[in-house]
């Protein structure tokens, strides 16, 4: 699909997080199993923080469709999937991806199906 270059953006960037909590022992997992949470609150703290909440969009969502792989977190425009283990993780792509416009390329994970 083409879209007119001069269509206007909301977001600079908008970042995708999965919420999705699933029962213990769910055969699926789930990214709340992952320790997803504070992870997510950090990363929203850090964006309030820096003041960019008006250029960065910052949503969790649902399932993301890659239970066993997460805590899971997509960036776009760019489409760049990311695995963040711990606040660490997260400083690093808030650092890397969100203020210095670069892919945090050590916390990259390339999904397939």
């Amino acid at each position: 699909m083409d879209l007119p270059e001069d269509l206007p953006q909301l977001y600079r960037r908008h970042i995708f997080a999965c919420g999705t909590q699933r029962p213990p022992m769910h055969p699926r997992g789930s990214c709340g199993q992952s320790g997803a949470q504070p992870l997510w609150e950090r990363l929203g703290q850090k964006i309030e923080a820096a003041g960019l909440s008006a250029e960065v969009g910052f949503t969790i969502s649902g399932c993301l469709g890659f239970c066993s792989a997460g805590p899971l977190m997509v960036i776009y425009p760019e489409g760049v999937w990311y695995r963040p283990r711990s606040e660490a993780d997260i400083d690093h792509i808030f650092v890397r991806h969100i203020q210095q416009d670069t892919v945090a390329e050590d916390q990259v994970v390339v999904l397939s199906r």
